[in-house]
């Protein structure tokens, strides 16, 4: 009868020292995500003023308004991904509708698009982020000529990654945006973000006027 309470003693006195022993939280992580292997295609339809290749694993859609305003906005899918390029094209001294505000209500408006605010405009959307960025660094770039930009890398768990326009100042104005269909954090979406990075520079490389 003693040694069995011995037995039981010793048996409790180690579950009490394993119950107390020190406890070490496995580092968070995040799924493999296995990238393709680069190819492009040419994205040159009739009636558009521009052309750019982009990812053979992509796909291309129209992004158009509601009112048939911006025929040559696009989308750039990467469905694999969850994320898109946006890309807003206006033409300088062009016109386009914005919703006014008069009152209660808000009033369509004919803007004439001067470059000076085409260029200011693609500032301020970008710096909109800020509210939840850790920083914005602009970079400019020209890759041949007639063809000049900013490059925005935005830092910390806002909702798009990378930003750019692109313009010959004197008729064509293309902005682009990279955004993710995910809740914004940089740690876990940092390695997809990288990679699409390269695609984002190459149709800006290869992006052509009509």
């Amino acid at each position: 009868m003693r040694s069995l309470t011995i037995v039981i003693l010793s048996l409790l006195f180690v579950f009490i020292l394993s119950c107390n022993s020190a406890f070490t939280p496995k580092p968070t992580g995040y799924f493999k995500i296995d990238f393709p292997e680069r190819s492009y295609q040419t994205f040159d339809e009739p009636g558009f003023p521009y052309s750019f290749e982009y990812p053979s694993y992509a796909t291309v859609s129209k992004n158009i308004d509601a009112e048939d305003n911006q025929p040559y906005w696009l989308n750039v899918e990467f469905k694999g991904f969850s994320g898109r390029i946006y890309l807003s094209y206006k033409s300088v001294n062009g016109y386009s509708t914005y919703k006014i505000k008069q009152g209660d209500s808000y009033k369509d408006s004919l803007v004439k698009n001067s470059f000076d605010k085409l260029r200011d405009e693609a500032f301020s959307l970008t710096y909109k982020h800020t509210i939840k960025a850790s920083g914005i660094v602009d970079s400019f770039f020209s890759p041949r000529p007639g063809y000049a930009g900013m490059y925005f890398y935005v830092e910390g768990n806002a909702a798009t990654s990378k930003q750019f326009f692109i313009t010959d100042s004197v008729r064509h104005f293309l902005r682009g945006a990279l955004y993710f269909d995910a809740t914004p954090n940089e740690d876990s979406i940092r390695v997809v973000s990288d990679f699409l990075e390269t695609d984002v520079k190459h149709l800006i490389s290869t992006l052509k006027w009509k």
